[in-house]
């Protein structure tokens, strides 16, 4: 499974600015079920509580009622940078000058290994190994004598992709990096201010919709309102496409469109780039459902759901041998074999990595008794890793960094494969496709990423 590092949720100005954050982090748990945290502040001190494991695991009413205050900011996680352990868990909270200053990110800081090496010679004891820390050291050791030109001045000093929300007492800041890698959202609740990873969090709490932060935008929230700052660069914007085949809620909004919407859009243009003779298409659920949709709608032929999904499946499975390791994949999901026996299937899915888990589902099909089985992928193939905030692996564990379509096939036990082109899902987004990052499919990096400041070597030094 692909993970993705985290989600974040904040509300500044609302009497239930905690119980709010926790119907948010809720809405966004899609986006990490490793850990959860929230932060609180009353306007003169701030209180936290921090654990592993899901949202509604880690917060009780009890908890909640004991993090009294207006502002808020909380974090669900994956861990990409930083491994999974209590030390890592978000938002990350220090002390400095008797002011207390929390941080939430999303993303990932590719230059996280050059940054701590120089604030450790100078001095700074880091508490955990995440790259989100880093944010709050430079801060603190920021020249500026104005807060907000501290945080304008080390947000500059960051590369690679970030939505962040910090929170001080009095002070609430929302930012995203100049490509605008992460989406991040502002929405309106009884004259409260609420920002957001995905709109889906805002529906949730009948908060509505307002705009994006912009790319490269820092909003900071007082008394006095909102105010907005934009650093004068002339950056080309970066969404990571991935948020739109795979991560982001179906039911969310970014990057300027709906993503259910272009999900089926997908699925119409693979079904005219490589259709298939079938008696029905099904999708991999969830995520391949919408492209699945648009596949069936676009070739004409009917659609089923051929596998049902278990979705009380835990977060972890002891997996002792192979044979255990196939079961708990069946585990997650089962084919129906009512619906496939004697059938030549379509099966959509988003994308392939390994493919392992592929080769497993497909000969699910085949013992439940699908006659033919021909897979559609709704992007192209991935071919290299993500540094922006994907846990993708390594290059070398990308299937299609070293096999060909046909050796996939072959490997993974479908009669037939086919993968969307780069072209039909750049032409499948809302928005022009100039403005998303395609690095995971074509090796083009928006942000250079040099092999020693790697997120993966990031993580090795911190574990040294």
């Amino acid at each position: 499974m692909i993970k993705h590092s985290c989600g974040i949720f904040g509300v500044f100005g609302h009497r239930n600015a905690a119980e709010l954050t926790y119907l948010g982090l809720y809405a966004l748990q899609h986006r990490g079920q490793e850990s959860a945290g929230i932060v609180v502040s009353d306007g003169r001190s701030m209180r936290h509580w921090r654990g592993m494991g899901l949202v509604s695991e880690v917060f009780t009413p009890e908890v909640l009622s004991g993090l009294q205050g207006k502002t808020a900011i909380g974090h669900v996680r994956y861990s990409t940078t930083g491994s999974s352990t209590a030390k890592n868990v978000q938002p990350f909270v220090v002390e400095y000058f008797g002011t207390s200053l929390a941080v939430a990110h999303n993303g990932n800081i590719v230059n996280a290994a050059a940054l701590r090496e120089k604030l450790e010679s100078s001095g700074s004891i880091f508490q955990s190994t995440m790259d989100s820390e880093l944010l709050l050291h430079l801060i603190a050791k920021s020249r500026e004598s104005d807060f907000r030109d501290k945080v304008s001045a080390s947000l500059g000093k960051l590369k690679g992709a970030f939505s962040i929300l910090l929170l001080t007492e009095n002070q609430f800041i929302a930012a995203r990096d100049p490509h605008g890698f992460r989406p991040l959202c502002l929405g309106r609740i009884d004259g409260a201010w609420v920002v957001s990873s995905e709109t889906c969090a805002l529906d949730l709490i009948h908060a509505g919709y307002v705009r994006d932060v912009e790319p490269g935008e820092i909003i900071f929230f007082d008394e006095n309102g909102l105010h907005s700052f934009k650093p004068p660069t002339e950056t080309k914007h970066s969404f990571c496409i991935f948020e739109m085949i795979y991560f982001a809620r179906p039911d969310s909004n970014i990057f300027g469109g709906n993503v259910s919407t272009a999900r089926e859009c997908l699925g119409m243009r693979l079904a005219k780039e490589h259709p298939a003779k079938t008696d029905l298409v099904m999708p991999v659920p969830d995520s391949g459902t919408y492209a699945a949709l648009g596949y069936a709608q676009e070739s004409g032929i009917p659609f089923d759901m051929g596998f049902v999904r278990n979705h009380y499946v835990g977060r972890t499975f002891i997996q002792p041998s192979q044979e255990i390791r196939d079961l708990g994949v069946r585990i997650k999901l089962n084919p129906v074999q009512e619906t496939v026996r004697g059938k030549r299937i379509a099966v959509i899915e988003d994308s392939i990595v390994r493919g392992t888990t592929s080769s497993i589902r497909m000969k699910a099909l085949r013992e439940a008794g699908a006659k033919e089985i021909h897979m559609r992928v709704s992007c192209p193939p991935l071919r290299h890793p993500c540094f922006y905030g994907i846990d993708f692996p390594t290059r070398a564990e990308l299937t299609a960094a070293s096999h060909s379509v046909e050796e996939i096939r072959r490997r993974i036990g479908v009669d037939t494969l086919g993968y969307l082109s780069l072209e039909g899902m750049l032409g499948s987004m809302p928005v022009s496709g100039k403005n998303f990052c395609t690095a995971c499919f074509t090796g083009r990096y928006p942000v250079q990423v040099k092999k020693e400041l790697s997120k993966y070597a990031f993580e090795k030094k911190c574990k040294d």
